[in-house]
């Protein structure tokens, strides 16, 4: 575990030497203006039509300082106490500050950590140029709740030496253990002693740090110091409701969508370059063929234009000039990891993530010549509102049930584990492709008034039988298709515990629209998303806090430990509504129980289960215990009594199923078109035939069918 996720944010650069005294001042005074603009829009707006507006009082003042404080340095490695207890003099005047247009507080918390930020560098550097003593027998907190802050720098830096101490001991402890491993593979293999690991940890450490200062400190702006404040104030509203900066509502719109216009790589930083994590397949970049992943770029230029060099740029500007409109080109000059330099011209086009998409496959049991059942995967509720002609998980959803209806395929196991939610209106859509015709969820508005949002397409698109797959991670409009599949009694939900429990809905609004055009210097100001709906089952219940719960339980690793919606503080609570008049399918399932029964039977006497629910309560057990050695030996000793209890657990997800799986004939054109995506449909088999919980799925449906017999 990489113990600091420190600040989400943090100090602004020195003024480059370019910049007057005077210039300094003038972007301090426009930077200042703008944050009052943004703070004063994003209030009015979350007053007039978030769905549950606070009052502006001591209460929303206590709970917004609180929540800053953690943004700002949630792991106590930075803040003494005394500077906590300078801040708690604003505790109960920040809803003062709103209503009186002041930012005195948060400008005062800027030099606080601009102030210890410069100390914590300097502790940190100091630590690790010698040894840590490795002999004492002390422990470190890992659960930084539980620690208060440090009463003075002499605190604070035995903190980041435990700190420290920790991360060096872990890599250490690591590096040791690769060592034995290729030991045994080879003979010839250089062992390293104990006191070079130890350097070789040090030194790792010293400038991953010193590169996650330059990179959140450094070249930390006014829009990321902004940005902190303001999200610790709509956190309060609730946990969905949040400020996206203009880049981030960018990058939020192309995953939604899974499209953007660019070269199609996907990029990081290292040693100040812009470096290639992966590249697209399909993308331009990908069928340009030079850009590899681990190259470096140096210089980007716009067709025939003078290349900018993007060394210690931020990644986001960078990113900036790398996109482009399709068919503009961009020149990127890059060095390859031989030290190769190469300049690679690209003509930027649409880039499409395809595991974005719904796909499908069929599957069948082999133990037993089972029959066929068509298997979809729907990662999300995508839809992209920026293009009417976009790719929309509904629409494609109704290909899929076409190629299955056009196989004669009678079954149906609906995958939407991990699916976070998106399009309201496409859940609703989809639902319609299983029933008839009706009510699908009820949305209620702030105000109180209800709105049903139905099906009114009387043609049933699929009636064979219906699996549905989820888990703790599926959320939002996964919730509201399981729930109403459940309602009907269409369809068997097959899972986790529960569901995430999201059971309210957002809308973007975009703040340079509401922004008066005498404030357009300051624009772009990004958007507000925000909380409008409730939406509740058409039976009347929510799945606010409380999520679906399958007919069907299944273990997984999380299944004793408290997860989702219901942990967050400021989750609005469950409640109910009057339930609507529907009538569950014509071809509703007739016996849940003898099901269920059976699936139970079965997960008892089957070995993967059992080890994952044994595994579960071991996850629970170490989630509890926060205290870490810190001595060298004892820490090793642990890490070897851990690892023995986890070689059982090794093979869980490796072995292959009795499960079959092939392409729909009409997709394998496409596949097998283009090499890449061979690769990745036969990794996403390999998937398919090791997967225990899409195993028990096959078997339910199996009796689902035999049920209606």
């Amino acid at each position: 575990m990489y113990f600091f996720s420190l600040l989400f944010w943090v100090i602004t650069s020195f003024a480059s030497a370019q910049q007057t005294v005077e210039e300094v001042v003038e972007q301090k005074k426009f930077e200042n203006q703008k944050n009052k603009l943004l703070s004063d829009a994003i209030i009015a707006t979350l007053q007039n039509a978030h769905y549950h507006p606070r009052k502006i009082d001591d209460s929303l003042s206590v709970d917004f300082f609180d929540e800053y404080i953690q943004a700002i340095d949630r792991t106590k490695k930075f803040l003494l106490q005394e500077d906590i207890d300078l801040l708690n003099n604003y505790r109960l005047d920040l809803d003062d500050q709103i209503l009186s247009d002041r930012l005195d507080f948060f400008n005062l918390s800027v030099e606080l950590i601009e102030k210890r930020s410069r100390e914590v560098q300097q502790i940190y550097r100091e630590l690790l140029e010698k040894p840590f003593d490795y002999t004492i027998n002390e422990k470190i907190e890992m659960d930084t709740d539980k620690l208060p802050y440090s009463k003075s720098l002499i605190e604070l830096k035995d903190s980041w030496r435990q700190a420290l101490k920790y991360q060096v001991i872990s890599q250490i402890y690591g590096a040791q253990k690769l060592q034995e491993k290729a030991a045994l593979k080879s003979d010839t293999v250089t062992i390293k002693s104990f006191e070079t690991l130890e350097k070789e940890a040090r030194a790792s450490i010293l400038k991953r740090h010193n590169e996650w200062f330059h990179r959140m400190i450094d070249q930390s702006n006014n829009t990321d110091k902004i940005s902190t404040y303001i999200n610790s104030l709509t956190a309060i509203y609730d946990p969905h409701t949040s400020y996206f900066p203009p880049k981030l509502k960018e990058d939020f719109d192309i995953r939604f969508s899974g499209t953007v216009e660019g070269i199609g790589a996907t990029l990081s930083t290292k040693d100040g370059y812009v470096r290639v994590v992966e590249v697209v397949p399909g993308s331009p970049a990908w069928k340009q063929g030079d850009l590899k992943s681990e190259d470096l770029i140096m210089k980007v230029g716009q067709a025939d234009k003078e290349p900018v060099d993007v060394y210690d740029m931020r990644l986001d500007d960078a990113v900036k000039l790398i996109r482009g409109p399709k068919g503009t080109e961009v020149r990127l000059t890059i060095r390859k990891p031989d030290g190769q330099v190469l300049l690679v011209p690209i003509i930027r086009d649409k880039v499409i993530r395809e595991e974005t998409y719904a796909k499908s496959a069929i599957i069948r049991d082999k133990a037993d010549d089972g029959m066929r059942i068509a298997y979809i995967n729907l990662p999300s509720f995508y839809a992209n509102f920026n293009d009417p002609l976009g790719r929309k998980s509904s629409k494609d959803m109704k290909k899929e049930i076409a190629k299955i209806n056009a196989e004669g395929i009678e079954n149906v196991i609906l995958d939407m584990r991990n699916n976070g939610g998106g399009s309201l209106m496409d859940a609703v859509d989809i639902a319609g492709l299983f029933i008839q015709n009706g009510p699908v969820v009820q949305v209620r508005s702030g105000n109180g008034k209800v709105q049903v949002l139905s099906d009114n397409d009387t043609k049933i698109y699929f009636d064979g039988n219906l699996v549905i797959l989820v888990n703790s991670f599926s959320a939002s409009a996964s919730e509201i298709l399981a729930a109403a599949m459940q309602d009907y009694k269409r369809a068997i939900i097959v899972g986790t515990k529960s569901t995430y429990g999201k059971g309210t809905v957002q809308r973007f609004t975009d703040l340079d629209r509401i922004m008066p055009a005498r404030y357009n210097m300051y624009k772009k100001f990004g958007s507000l998303k925000f909380t409008m709906q409730k939406f509740y089952r058409i039976n009347g219940g929510a799945t606010q806090k409380k999520g679906v719960v399958p007919e069907i339980i299944l273990p997984d690793i999380y299944s004793y430990i408290d997860f989702g919606e219901k942990e967050e503080e400021s989750a609005m609570p469950w409640d109910e509504i009057k339930a609507v008049n529907y009538t569950p399918t014509y071809n509703y399932i007739p016996n849940y129980s003898s099901i269920v029964e059976k699936s139970k039977a079965r997960i008892a006497n089957s070995e993967p289960f059992t080890l994952l629910d044994e595994r579960a309560r071991l996850v629970k057990k170490e989630n509890e215990e926060t205290l870490e050695p810190l001595n060298f030996d004892v820490f090793s000793k642990m890490k070897y009594l851990e690892e023995e209890n986890l070689k059982k657990f090794e093979e869980l997800g490796k072995d292959e199923l009795a499960i079959d799986v092939q392409n729909f004939d009409v997709d394998n054109a496409y596949i097998q078109s283009d090499s890449t995506r061979m690769e990745i449909n036969k990794e996403w088999h390999k998937a398919i035939v090791k997967d225990i919980y899409i195993y028990e799925a096959m078997q339910v449906i199996e009796d689902l069918k035999a049920s209606r017999k």
